[in-house]
Formats: structure tokens, sequence, C-alpha cells
């Protein structure tokens, strides 16, 4: 099957970038180096293409009662310009995906879920939209940016007159941005060091892109790829979906029962609330290498006996701690903070911490 394209593909092979297949779509891996771009969004200021990522809208008068019954979170905190994290869970107990929700106005949400899953997603809400809500995919109309970073603000606000500081966390604004109109700018993202995500129609994508890359001069703006993306969500203990969270894992064993409201109906509930009262038998948990070693996603996580007791999920090299970490599932019994584990890394054993998450504070 062919890839699909995102509207700035043209500009990633100006810019040099390596590109690899991703969930469907030719994409960045990166443009200079893993180790470069991603100690840029931890220091200063860069943006990533993840327009390969997919936007739904859910409108009218029952659009609150089917987001509400679809996803684990509780979509009634939410007010017009507000966000939140959630997912889908599904009806054997696991995750179909996990998503954004913002509420743009009353009776109007925007889903935005993984590239990967966008058809899942999509056919799941439609077969289960007994509400007759007005749902459309707009995914491959819209373009998204991660402008991440502590410097990400600054280059930013030279181009809107909307005040970025007064939007705070999980929260978003609809403005004018580089004269372009009805951009959505969202105060989230997925790397832990801050900074925006812009919505933007495909048609005006190009333009947004090189107005924000030209206002970053100063500050030394790159373009970073899924790389670095994946390092830095990695260092947060944040979860990729297919890899730490996919339809066999639940989210109270993901470590997501934040997102969770089992006081308010939706799909699976019962089954959640009896898993949340029974205990779970496995946990999703960081790790740091104490011996040196990379650890990768399926390798196997054994006890000092050399049990198996879990699997690694994601893993790689730090690069703010030089040193290998993961994430894996594990035996409850062995889900303790700084309990000793070992990871099977070709034949040898290697020996490894089990930390609390984040692996750094920003």
């Amino acid at each position: 099957m062919e890839l699909k394209k995102t509207a700035l593909y043209k500009k990633h092979i100006e810019l040099g970038a390596k590109m690899v297949p991703f969930a469907g779509y030719e994409m960045p891996l990166s443009y200079t180096s893993l180790i470069e771009e991603h100690k840029a969004v931890r220091n200063s200021v860069g943006m990533f293409d993840v327009s390969h990522m997919g936007e739904f809208m859910v409108k009218g008068p029952q659009a609150l009662s089917l987001v509400q019954k679809l996803t684990s979170n509780d979509v009634t905190k939410l007010s017009n310009g507000k966000a939140q994290y959630s997912c889908f869970p599904n009806k054997t107990g696991g995750i179909i995906d996990d998503l954004l929700v913002y509420q743009i106005k009353e009776e109007v949400y925007m889903l935005v879920v993984n590239a990967s899953n966008i058809v899942k997603d999509w056919d799941w809400i439609i077969k289960n939209n007994t509400e007759n809500a007005i749902v459309e995919n707009h995914s491959d109309n819209t373009s998204l940016f991660a402008l991440q970073g502590p410097l990400a603000l600054n280059v930013l606000q030279q181009l809107t007159k909307e005040q970025l500081s007064e939007i705070p966390y999980y929260s978003f604004r609809i403005g004018e941005v580089a004269g372009i109109s009805d951009v959505i700018i969202s105060a989230t993202g997925y790397t832990g060091s801050g900074g925006f995500e812009l919505y933007v129609s495909n048609e005006n994508a190009t333009a947004l892109w090189d107005a924000i890359i030209s206002a970053g001069t100063e500050e030394n703006i790159i373009p970073v790829g899924l790389g670095a993306r994946d390092t830095l969500r990695l260092e947060m203990g944040y979860c990729l979906y297919g890899n730490d969270i996919d339809d066999t894992t639940s989210p109270l064993e993901a470590g997501l029962s934040w997102i969770t409201k089992l006081d308010k109906p939706f799909i699976n509930a019962d089954y959640l609330a009896k898993q949340k009262q029974q205990g779970v038998q496995k946990k999703l948990v960081g790790f740091e290498m104490i011996e040196r070693g990379i650890p990768r996603k399926d390798y196997e996580i054994c006890n000092a006996a050399g049990e198996v007791i879990g699997k690694v999920t994601s893993g790689g090299q730090s690069p703010n701690l030089s040193k290998g970490i993961g994430m894996g599932y594990v035996s409850s019994s062995f889900s303790k903070i700084d309990t000793e584990i070992y990871i099977q890394i070709r034949k040898k054993k290697i020996k490894a911490v089990i930390k609390k998450l984040p692996f750094i504070k920003i």
C-alpha cells in the first residue's frame, strides 16, 4: 500500500530528513542527529511535524453523551478552551487508543487520536454512536505541529497577539498566528519540556511552518523527527500506543487510573471497577539500567532467581541520563520502587532497578 504524505513532505525532503514509514505515512525520523534534536527540545526549542495524527469532530446536542460513553475520563469536567487526556476502553478490559479530548465550544468536541489507529477508532466511534451525534473525520485535512521546549513561547509569541503565557497547561485558544486565522494553539505536548501544539489546515501548513522556523532563528530552533520524539517521551514515562498500552492492557495496569473515572458510566466501566477492587496482576513500571546495557521492546524481565516476571515495552538510551532506561510490565509483587530486576539482553541478564516516573525532573 502506498504511504501517505503530510502537507510538509517536500519541506522535509528539502531539509534532508531521513524519512521512514510510520503508521501508514512517510515521516521524518531525524534531520541531523537524535541526540542534537533531543537536547534542542530539552534546552531550547524544536519543532515536530506530527500531522499524521487523527482529528475527529463530534458535534450536536448528543456530542457530550457520546464522548462521555466512549472515553474513560470525565468529559463534564471540561469547559470551552480546555483539553484532557483520556482513552477508549474496549469491551475486554483493554485500550483501543489513548487520545486528547478538546472542548472547542458547547456541543463541539475534537478527539485527537494516534495515526496508527485512525481507522480502528473511527469504526469504533461509528459503531457505538447510538446517540446519533454528528461525527466528522478531519484527519486528512488537518496539519499538526508540536513546538516544544523552554523557548517555545518566546518563538511563537512573535507571531500572534494571543497572550501565550495566559494559556494554562491542557488549555487552548483559537486565534491568528503568522497572519493565518483559526489556528488552534494548545498548551500540550508529548515531550515534557513545555510548548504548544498547533492545528492548522493543510493549505496553510507550509506557511505556518516557515514562519515559526524564521521566528525561531535567534533561539536556534531546529526541526525534530520521530526518533527524538520517542526518547523525549520515554524520559517522561509517557505511554506509546502499541508498545506500553494496547488492546490487551487495561488503563489500571498501565498506571492510568487517574484518567479512569469509575464514578461515571462508560464502555466496560464495570469490568474496570471490578479489576480495581480485586487488584491488578501486572503493572507498568519504569526502570533504569544499573549495569551497562540498552533495553529494547520485548526483552524479558527476570527476578534474581532468573525467573521471567515480565517484558520490556519501551526502552533505549536516555540522552539526558546517559544510561539505558525503559518501561515494561512486571508481576505486581515486583513493582515496588527500588526493586532490583534483570533485563535479558542477548544471553546475559543485566541488572536494573525500578524507578518512579518520570525519569527526569524538568
